[in-house]
């Protein structure tokens, strides 16, 4: 990433870049970054742009062997394509003699280290993988956005935004911008703020909902359950992150029975700090005997639904409703 800053900054661009990783938000920046510095005016006569898996190879060949307009260079961005799976033959034996006034810029959300417009691509130019962020960066970035809009957060409230919205960046960025307009003619962001805006992810209505069934607030779970069905959530994607869920809660109450420290906790589990704590704190709610009777119940259920003894919907809410009502 340093290298593609540099690049950015001193002008001096490489013959392709590969833009890919799972950040969604840091592919679509930092291609919006490369697109300014390498087309400053947004002249279109010198940018195309092509997306999906049905791009014409020979299309895009004969673009980029055309010069650009009254400018250095020309961009040829190409998003999604498919071709650094198994489709790039043809444009990895053309790049090599691509015109040196032309830049290509890929962006993809799956690639093949092993295919040969990887490997040229590798050679010619610049890969950039953009993955999810840590935790603490994700927080040194919210904050500094806070500070630069003259807001403060405490480190509960904080905590309580990361529940809700995970560590995608795009979701992250959504939800702050939601949240700064709300807390306009305010300094000071408060959990009331954050759980009067900020919409809740699908992993923090499943920790919801098993805290309705540790409560045994069947209605609760439920009402959250309809909730998911109507954002057009999958009963059985419900069902493997309830039993996700309840894996977590069984790993973790197992290594603290151990006397493992939380920091320690948290290495081993391989979670976001926020997780870990309010994860640890859920388990408290259960026995180990609980868990594992919730991860069966979870088990039968699953193999009732694919066996056809009953529908996805049914077999999900059924669980629900009787695990709830366990004493």
């Amino acid at each position: 990433m340093e290298h593609l800053k540099k690049d950015i900054e001193t002008g001096q661009f490489k013959r392709c870049y590969l833009l890919c990783g799972e950040e969604t938000y840091l592919k679509r920046q930092y291609k919006n970054r490369l697109a300014r510095a390498l087309v400053p005016d947004g002249n279109s006569m010198n940018s195309a742009g092509f997306e999906g898996k049905n791009i014409d190879v020979a299309q895009l060949i004969d673009l980029a062997e055309t010069l650009p307009f009254f400018a250095p260079r020309r961009l040829i961005l190409v998003e999604n394509s498919g071709f650094f799976k198994n489709a790039g033959t043809q444009l990895a034996e053309y790049l090599p003699s691509a015109p040196e006034t032309t830049v290509f810029v890929f962006v993809e959300e799956e690639v093949d280290k092993r295919s040969k417009l990887y490997k040229t691509v590798k050679e010619l130019g610049q890969i950039v993988t953009l993955d999810r962020q840590k935790e603490d960066v994700l927080e040194r970035w919210v904050l500094g956005i806070l500070k630069k809009e003259g807001k403060q957060i405490t480190r509960g409230t904080l905590q309580l935004f990361f529940s809700k919205t995970g560590l995608d960046m795009e979701i992250i960025h959504q939800e702050l911008e939601k949240l700064l307009s709300y807390c306009l003619d305010r300094d000071r962001v408060t959990e009331e703020d954050v759980e009067s805006v900020c919409t809740a992810q699908t992993p923090d209505q499943i920790f919801e909902m098993i805290n309705a069934l540790s409560a045994r607030q069947t209605q609760r779970a439920i009402t959250l359950y309809y909730d998911l069905l109507v954002n057009r959530e999958p009963p059985l994607r419900i069902l493997a992150l309830l039993v996700r869920q309840f894996h977590i809660l069984l790993r973790l109450k197992d290594m603290q029975a151990l006397g493992f420290p939380s920091n320690v906790i948290q290495q081993k589990a391989g979670l976001p700090g926020f997780v870990v704590r309010r994860s640890l704190q859920q388990a408290g709610s259960f026995s180990m005997e609980d868990l594992k009777n919730a991860l069966a119940a979870c088990a039968r259920t699953e193999e009732d639904i694919k066996t056809g003894q009953i529908s996805d919907r049914m077999g999900v809410e059924l669980l629900i409703v009787t695990y709830s009502q366990k004493n």
